[in-house]
């Protein structure tokens, strides 16, 4: 009794053939992971899009007519940065010189698909409202894989105190100080870079955020406080080769445990950007795969057979390792306490990026 029909009924008695098509089995591969950027910007005079409703954009001179200006500014620098990144604005309404709540217009992105956004405001209040926002909507219920992005063009304190109050592993922060480029700017360039990598697990080290102004020599940050921001949840950006602004290496601001304990465990964006994949792909094959099956004590193995199909294929791709190694530790039983539920253990050896290589140069006379 492995066969199960889902349009072709036992109790038929009418001789024929009858045959069903059955797509369940047709998707052995892996999910893509196109990423898609979303602005929150405020409505500048004349604007054309409604407060608080997300719409795409294909151009600078499309985003400052739907929404103003200042949306203008980050997608000239978002397109620049990455001519092929999808992006979208979300438009609030300001009040004055006051800066405006922008939860109404994050909680509209929510079912947009995002996977990144930027606001263009970087204060304490804002930059709270997102981790706000990510929080709710990245948890195991709403299972949403997005990543909020601000800057600073300022100082390093400033840069450094900012990343603190957050302490996100779903918040990524650069800083540039002294550089012509406003910090919306640059947020938008980097949002951009991140989006046009697509590999989860690849490093972001070296990257070029064009566009982006070099900022003078004296503003520039040296090694010492370059070891201070990637200490302290801080991305660095530095000046490389034919005076281009890059990526030193891509951080978030989470560096605390809840307990107060430094906590490296979310240091590099390719981590969450890792997990987040890990469990799409593992969602995405369980819902294919089993989207009306019954629970019998076969179904803990066919599933544990599945989610370890995906950790292999996903170790082909380098972006878990050791999945054989940690093969035991992939558990999946019936629930003690609902009988209709499985739970599972999931192993996700992480694939890191190479930032660090120490040799040493022996003298041999």
């Amino acid at each position: 009794m492995n066969i199960e029909f889902d349009t072709i009924p036992e109790s038929m008695r009418k001789p024929g053939v009858y045959m069903e098509f059955n797509t369940k089995l047709a998707v052995r591969t892996l999910p893509t992971n196109a990423q898609r950027v979303c602005l929150i910007v405020p409505l500048g005079a004349g604007a054309t899009a409604a407060q608080n409703v997300p719409e795409q954009v294909y151009s600078s001179a499309d985003a400052k007519t739907k929404f103003g200006d200042v949306a203008e500014e980050m997608v000239a620098a978002a397109i620049t940065a990455n001519r092929y990144v999808a992006i979208s604005c979300v438009g609030v309404t300001v009040e004055g010189e006051v800066e405006p709540s922008i939860a109404a217009a994050l909680a509209s992105t929510a079912m947009g698909g995002f996977n990144i956004l930027v606001p263009a405001w970087f204060s304490a209040a804002a930059m709270t409202a997102l981790r706000d926002h990510l929080d709710t909507y990245t948890d195991s219920i709403e299972q949403q894989s997005i990543i909020g992005i601000g800057a600073v063009t300022t100082t390093l304190s400033a840069a450094t105190t900012l990343a603190s109050a957050l302490n996100s592993g779903a918040i990524s922060i650069p800083v540039l100080p002294g550089t012509a480029s406003t910090a919306r700017q640059v947020a938008a360039a980097y949002a951009s870079v991140v989006a046009f990598e697509e590999d989860p697990a690849r490093p972001l080290n070296t990257l070029v955020l064009k566009g982006i102004k070099v900022p003078p020599i004296a503003n520039r940050l040296g090694r010492t406080e370059q070891e201070t921001c990637l200490a302290n949840g801080i991305t660095p950006l530095e000046v490389g080769a034919g005076d281009t602004v890059q990526i030193v290496r891509a951080v978030t601001t989470y560096t605390k445990a809840a307990s107060e304990e430094d906590d490296e465990s979310l240091l590099d964006l390719t981590t969450i950007r890792t997990l987040y994949y890990v469990r799409q792909a593992c969602r995405e094959r369980i819902r294919l795969r089993f989207p009306r099956s019954k629970l019998s004590s076969r179904t803990p193995a066919a599933v544990r057979s599945e989610l370890l199909d995906v950790l292999k294929k996903l170790e082909e791709l380098e972006i878990v390792e050791e999945v054989a190694a940690n093969a035991d530790a992939l558990i999946v039983e019936r629930s003690a306490q609902n009988v209709g539920r499985l739970n599972s253990a999931i192993p996700a050896d992480v694939v890191n990026g190479l930032h660090v290589f120490a040799g040493r140069i022996d003298l041999l006379l």
